[in-house]
């Protein structure tokens, strides 16, 4: 099964978390349709949460216009496809690496979201291209 959806930015209304329920509920289409197992639809949520919200609230948005979100299931595997126009930004190695052995309070803001990313995802792809940031990685039920 494939899905899609295009994201403009500035959001055309409101804040950059009200596209969340957009992204959740194809998620969520895709999961009824294919009966995942929980455990993937709640690691591709996060996953689609902190990419999406990393990419719209963070770094340099000034030329930031456009994201594509391309999901593809097949055999209980979820392929994320992330395509924007913003600044380079290749999150597998210019995001900060959290210290996730410091206690909370002491620990710097930036690059958690990432971290959970990378942890979370499998094949993890970057590549500048045609003026586009383009982010894949697959998500299985349990990594």
């Amino acid at each position: 099964m494939h899905r899609s959806l295009h994201l403009s930015h500035p959001p055309e209304q409101g804040h950059p978390s009200d596209v969340l329920p957009l992204i959740e509920d194809m998620l969520n289409e895709m999961a009824e349709a294919e009966s995942w197992p929980v455990t993937l639809t709640m690691r591709a949520n996060l996953i689609l949460e902190e990419l999406v919200l990393n990419t719209l609230t963070h770094g340099d948005t000034s030329g930031l216009t456009e994201i594509d979100l391309e999901l593809e299931s097949e055999n209980h595997a979820l392929t994320i496809r992330l395509a924007d126009d913003g600044s380079p930004f290749n999150p597998l190695t210019d995001a900060p690496e959290p210290d996730v052995n410091l206690p909370l309070a002491e620990r710097p803001i930036g690059g958690l979201g990432v971290y959970l990313v990378k942890t979370m995802g499998e094949e993890l792809e970057y590549r500048r291209e045609d003026g586009r940031n383009l982010l894949k990685l697959v998500v299985h039920p349990e990594s």
